[in-house]
């Protein structure tokens, strides 16, 4: 955890002392051992960042005394959209989107999609908030990415996707493409990424066929976890 992050609940109107609980505590006082008088890193969920004072610690309560005086960082200018992967690999990719600032992640479905996925509790509304405040602790941002969840695949291209991608660069990460991934991108990107498997044939057609140009990042075909970093450090 290298941001504390707080709710603007917890930080009262007019006021600069808030107190902690729950894991952030546990982390302050096993992870950083922390005493009074150290300054930790904060930020306030949609807010602003800046320092805390340590004004009292013990085993119930962090308390300390803000200063908000900068904006987090400039979030990514691109869309991802994303074949909704393996529960056990949502989890990580979710840290890695909020970590790597990108602000709209869509979780599609596709054929090779299994649907069991889609009932997994990592899709809670709950688990994921929790994994993106994770990210954001990791990369010292505050400000959560929107996630939106689409298990057709076919109505989403045709009704949603036009207008979500509308005056950005479309891209379609596929292991087959001849062309190269660009970088140092300087517009903003809509980046469709698919399923372990890729997407079928038709599916690939219906993208193509609304702008988005397939690229790969060479011979090597990369899993979800790693293929999602690896393009938008390449992008940006």
């Amino acid at each position: 955890m290298n941001t504390l992050l707080l709710t603007p609940s917890e930080l009262s109107a007019g006021s600069s002392r808030v107190r902690v609980h729950d894991r952030r505590l546990h982390h302050v006082r096993t992870v950083h051992r922390a005493t009074v008088g150290d300054t930790l890193r904060v930020g306030v969920l949609g807010g602003r960042m800046g320092t805390g004072v340590i004004t009292g610690l013990d085993s119930d309560a962090l308390e300390l005394d803000v200063t908000l005086d900068r904006d987090p960082p400039a979030p990514l200018a691109l869309t991802l959209i994303l074949a909704l992967p393996r529960p056990k690999v949502v989890r990580r990719v979710l840290q890695a989107v909020a970590a790597l600032g990108v602000k709209r992640l869509v979780l599609l479905g596709a054929w090779r999609v299994e649907r069991s996925y889609w009932d997994s509790p990592m899709l809670s509304a709950d688990a994921i908030r929790e994994q993106l405040v994770l990210g954001l602790e990791q990369a010292c941002d505050t400000i959560l990415p929107e996630v939106t969840m689409r298990q057709r695949f076919k109505p989403f291209v045709e009704d949603e996707l036009p207008t979500l991608a509308s005056e950005t660069r479309c891209l379609l990460a596929h292991p087959a493409a001849t062309a190269a991934c660009p970088h140092d991108v300087r517009t903003a990107v809509t980046l469709a990424i698919g399923p372990e498997g890729g997407f079928t044939a038709y599916e690939l057609a219906m993208l193509e066929a609304r702008g988005f140009e397939p690229v790969s990042m060479g011979p090597r075909v990369l899993r979800v976890e790693h293929a999602v970093p690896a393009l938008v450090g390449r992008l940006f």
